[in-house]
């Protein structure tokens, strides 16, 4: 390990010329689509990789959404939220509400709930979650949510991105082995 020798200045960082996405499209990672329902009772919601475990005690995660958006918006209004896991065949689901079709909910299934829509024949797992904190980062918030239930759908096979693709998992011998822990 190199240590700064006292009193070396700490170069200042150039963001001007760092493209995050350059970095990012090579971190494959799940799809999910957050969802929330506003005040109003409109349903809202939006493709997000970016999703992070936090804790298991409490259940918690993070979701990092997009500042002005109508998803956001009914996320922070509600203090709710509901993380649908997409399974393998729901890439369709995940450019829908990656476009901000303003019909997108009449498009596909979903059921209501405390945390927000369930898309139910898109999503593998669904995580019903309460809103614990908000942290603005440039253009986005941070979202900060205690896990409140967990609806297991089918076995998970998630769909993925990366590389500026969707894709899957090949199937294996240990796919059995799996769904047992999830058809209970």
């Amino acid at each position: 390990m190199s240590r700064r020798p006292a009193g070396a200045e700490t170069p200042s960082p150039q963001h001007h010329d760092v493209d995050v996405r350059r970095l990012m499209v090579g971190f494959p990672t799940g799809v999910s689509v957050v969802t929330a329902q506003a005040r109003d009772g409109r349903p809202w919601g939006m493709t997000c990789t970016s999703l992070c475990s936090v804790a298991p005690d409490p259940p918690s995660l993070l979701v990092c959404l997009r500042r002005g958006s109508p998803t956001l918006d009914a996320v922070l209004g509600s203090s709710a939220l509901a993380v649908n896991l997409l399974h393998r065949d729901a890439r369709s689901t995940a450019e829908l509400f990656a476009s901000g079709a303003p019909d997108r909910f009449e498009r596909v299934p979903w059921l209501a709930s405390d945390g927000g829509p369930h898309l139910t024949d898109a999503a593998h797992t669904i995580a019903d979650c309460a809103v614990s904190a908000g942290h603005a980062v440039g253009d986005h918030v941070v979202v900060l949510a205690e896990i409140v239930r967990i609806t297991s759908l089918r076995t998970p096979a998630p769909l993925l991105y990366g590389m500026r693709r969707y894709g899957a998992w090949a199937e294996d011998a240990d796919a059995a082995a799996l769904s047992s822990d999830f058809t209970s």
